[in-house]
């Protein structure tokens, strides 16, 4: 199944509003959140059924995917629900300083965060915002490394991974 979804319980209740699924250049993205916030965004199959955004954040969300979409050097405004653990917020917050077009290896980064580069790479898999929070901008030392828990070279997923990085410009040294 195509999806970033988290398996926690708290990730069930957030995602039971779902705002729209959406047509994006690298395949439908379900939007969810509530009326104050985004709480998951979730790569689906390409033969999910569209369905508009139905509220004002839907609405922006959309948009502001859509800006991305056109210019990846669009700097994403809005809500996001908070979620995850600690670690995982720290590791989300240094996906966020990594500028479009970079990249950073699940070491280098580790090496930051006082950490393993295994458990860099599950946080970014749990990841529920992207690609607001560009978990595809960590990469393998040699490569490209894995997207939302694929890690198979024919993954839909790990091609919508190499798209964003096309797409931003970033340039990998396999």
């Amino acid at each position: 199944m195509l999806s970033s979804a988290l398996t926690d319980p708290d990730n069930a209740a957030a995602s039971t509003e779902t705002h729209a699924v959406i047509a994006l250049p690298f395949g439908r993205m379900g939007l969810h959140g509530t009326d104050q916030a985004v709480t998951l965004l979730e790569y689906l199959p390409a033969d999910t059924p569209l369905r508009a955004p139905s509220t004002p954040l839907g609405r922006e969300l959309q948009a502001q995917l859509l800006a991305y979409c056109a210019d990846p050097a669009y700097r994403f405004d809005l809500p996001l629900q908070p979620r995850g653990t600690p670690f995982q917020q720290r590791v989300w917050a240094l996906l966020r300083q990594i500028p479009p077009g970079r990249t950073r290896s699940y070491g280098d980064a580790a090496a930051e965060l006082h950490s393993a580069a295994r458990a860099v790479g599950q946080a970014c898999a749990a990841n529920p915002f992207a690609p607001i929070v560009p978990c595809h901008r960590i990469v393998a030392q040699g490569g490209l490394g894995g997207f939302a828990h694929a890690t198979a070279p024919d993954d839909k997923l790990l091609g919508i991974k190499r798209w964003l990085l096309r797409h931003e410009g970033a340039r990998l040294h396999a």
